[in-house]
């Protein structure tokens, strides 16, 4: 059988911070008015995405992954690697640091560490994230979480539209209200939460904090995830990379007019963020539409894609 584009249908989540953007934006049926995030592609029990059309219609991203190894070059694992959202930050996130595999297994959380990196869809003028942390050391860092001094101890960025941040596990961080984020990350929903802005839920209750996980978990000082950016500009396409790092690689397709491409690693997740086109690979064609979201198997052939729109990508 000729491998084709996976098509998954996204799950959508109520989350405290969330607004209606995923709905306006992409068209999602989304479940309430704070509705935070989008788990795109994703096989993790949580929320899970079945495939929407073709050979595998109607199985789950994790049956695929189990019984259909072939689709992703036979890599290795009990779980399928990385997990891609969208996230509409209407109001702050809370303030987390995400452990590392080890630090995630010797607390037996069930889950494999967890970095991430967040591609910037688009933002209220002026937003921010937080990223890292002013501290020198480990006690100055408890000093500072133990006196409320938040002004103080957490680095603010500005961000802007098509900004990219790759946060490591360790890194003190948080998005803020106004963002709208496309995040790749670790298979995993691992995490400390260090500060909530004395927020509580809807039961009145002020959300769990695990401040000395937290402190144990961060990397002190802040150390910025590096990135080794470049662009290739070619027929139809400029492709941006990003970030190629021990977890994922990911990649900005700027399509405009025909570009042909080919798909050269295990498997690729992708997700288209603006504009519209369609793939064609061995004749078939299928329509790209924003927020559409799909997976290139191993060993699909190489295939066009014509239209004006852009897509984030990424690999193992």
């Amino acid at each position: 059988m000729t491998q084709e584009p996976i098509f998954l249908q996204p799950v959508c989540k109520e989350k405290l911070w969330g607004g209606t953007l995923l709905r306006e934006r992409f068209g999602y049926d989304i479940p309430s008015e704070t509705t935070g995030e989008c788990w795109a592609i994703s096989a993790h029990p949580h929320g899970m995405s079945t495939v929407k059309s073709g050979p595998y219609q109607g199985k789950t991203l994790m049956e695929l992954w189990d019984q259909h190894r072939e689709l992703f070059g036979g890599t290795e694992g009990d779980r399928f690697p990385l997990l891609t959202k969208i996230l509409d930050v209407k109001q702050h996130l809370s303030v987390k640091v995400h452990p590392d595999d080890y630090d995630a297994e010797d607390h037996g959380l069930g889950e494999t560490g967890k970095s991430e990196c967040w591609y910037i869809i688009d933002c209220k003028e002026n937003a921010e994230i937080i990223y890292g942390h002013t501290a020198r050391s480990k006690a100055e860092l408890v000093t500072m979480i133990n006196s409320g001094d938040w002004e103080g101890l957490l680095r603010r960025v500005k961000i802007k539209p098509g900004d990219f941040y790759y946060v490591p596990s360790g890194t003190i961080h948080a998005i803020c209200a106004g963002a709208l984020v496309l995040e790749t990350q670790q298979n995993s929903e691992a995490a400390y939460r260090i500060y909530d802005y004395g927020r509580t839920d809807q039961n009145g209750q002020a959300r769990e904090l695990h401040i000395r996980d937290a402190v144990n978990a961060a990397t002190v000082p802040h150390v910025d995830g590096f990135l080794d950016e470049s662009t290739e500009t070619r027929k139809g396409v400029t492709i941006k990379t990003f970030v190629q790092g021990e977890y994922f690689s990911v990649y900005q397709w700027d399509i405009s007019g025909t570009a042909e491409m080919t798909q050269d690693a295990p498997f690729m997740l992708c997700s288209v963020t603006e504009g519209s086109g369609s793939i064609i690979c061995e004749g078939k064609s299928a329509k790209l539409e924003k927020g559409a979201h799909f997976i290139l198997p191993d060993q699909m052939p190489d295939f066009t894609i014509n239209g004006d729109c852009t897509i984030i990508v990424s690999h193992i």
